[in-house]
């Protein structure tokens, strides 16, 4: 596998891509080079061509961002740029290949993996998801893959929408396909033998779509053996208490990824933990960094999986 677009040794070249959109900060970001190093290589080695500005601000590509990936990648496991900047586009490709296949390092190659899902969503290129996900998921199985490359680039596909660096086409293209391999693996977990009388609801409140984070957290506690109930996106709130006073889940679990103010998400959390004293509310979603909860023994919030993960083998 590697990181090449198509199955030639060019990348595309269609209008879209050459569309010029990212400042240098914007590569910086992305790629984890300095804004101060790209100058210096389109200087000494004209390895990127950017557009300029009437204000002389350089714009940059999607075929220019897969460049920089690429170089980026390779420098990482010990090439010099010297040396690359000679190279043609399909010899790039031809040492990826060989860096992916025998990495210097566990975590090399997992970003390595993590770039290449950002060109394939670029791209909306599926074979390439495809095989990027496969080659990780052999290696080192789905939790992993989900925890080091596939969040990651979520991360990164996060940024990148709230720039407008990534249109909703091919933000809707890779959540499906992640989405798709989610749900292939919470199959293949639903054979473990329930190992506890803890039971976990697993929500979104009415008007969350997004679902992959709630997905994710279905796989998790499905792999340790733990009850679940999944309702799923946009769960009317009277719904929610209705279902807690039945079943009287020990934890509900949800996340906020909707534009809500700070206070309504305050308030609609207070309001439910009235309803449902004795449940605890494991929380996640950027939405949350905003708010500063008072003291509350009923409000888990989740930073990252592993939090979840400590509560599951707690």
């Amino acid at each position: 596998m590697d990181y090449r677009s198509t199955n030639e040794s060019v990348p595309k070249t269609s209008s879209a891509l050459n569309k010029a959109k990212y400042s240098i900060k914007d590569l910086e970001r992305l790629s984890g080079v300095k804004a101060h190093t790209i100058r210096i290589w389109e200087q000494r080695y004209n390895l990127l061509s950017p557009t300029r500005t009437d204000t002389n601000i350089r714009l940059y590509n999607d075929v220019e961002l897969k460049q920089l990936l690429n170089i980026a990648s390779l420098i990482k496991s010990g090439f010099k740029i010297s040396h690359l900047s000679k190279l043609t586009t399909s010899e790039i490709s031809e040492k990826i290949s060989h860096c992916i296949e025998q990495p210097n390092s566990e975590d090399q190659y997992l970003n390595a993996q993590s770039d290449s899902l950002v060109i394939a969503m670029l791209d909306l290129n599926d074979q390439l998801f495809e095989s990027t996900i496969r080659d990780a998921s052999n290696k080192f199985g789905f939790e992993k893959t989900m925890l080091y490359v596939i969040i990651p680039f979520l991360s990164k596909v996060g940024i990148m929408w709230r720039t407008g660096e990534v249109g909703v086409i091919q933000e809707h293209f890779i959540s499906n396909l992640i989405r798709r391999k989610m749900i292939v693996a919470i199959d293949e977990v639903s054979a473990i033998e329930t190992t506890s009388d803890d039971v976990y609801l697993l929500f979104l409140p009415e008007g969350e779509l997004h679902e992959l984070g709630l997905l994710f957290s279905n796989y998790l506690i499905k792999s340790k053996g733990k009850r679940i109930i999944y309702l799923g996106q946009t769960v009317p709130f009277d719904d929610v208490v209705k279902f807690c006073t039945e079943f009287n889940p020990k934890y509900l679990l949800t996340f906020f990824t909707a534009a809500y103010s700070p206070e309504t998400i305050e308030n609609y959390l207070l309001d439910l933990i009235q309803h449902v004293p004795e449940t605890t509310l494991l929380i996640a979603g950027n939405q949350l960094k905003e708010i500063s909860f008072q003291q509350n023994d009923k409000i888990k919030l989740l930073g990252s999986p592993n939090d979840l993960l400590e509560i599951l083998e707690s």
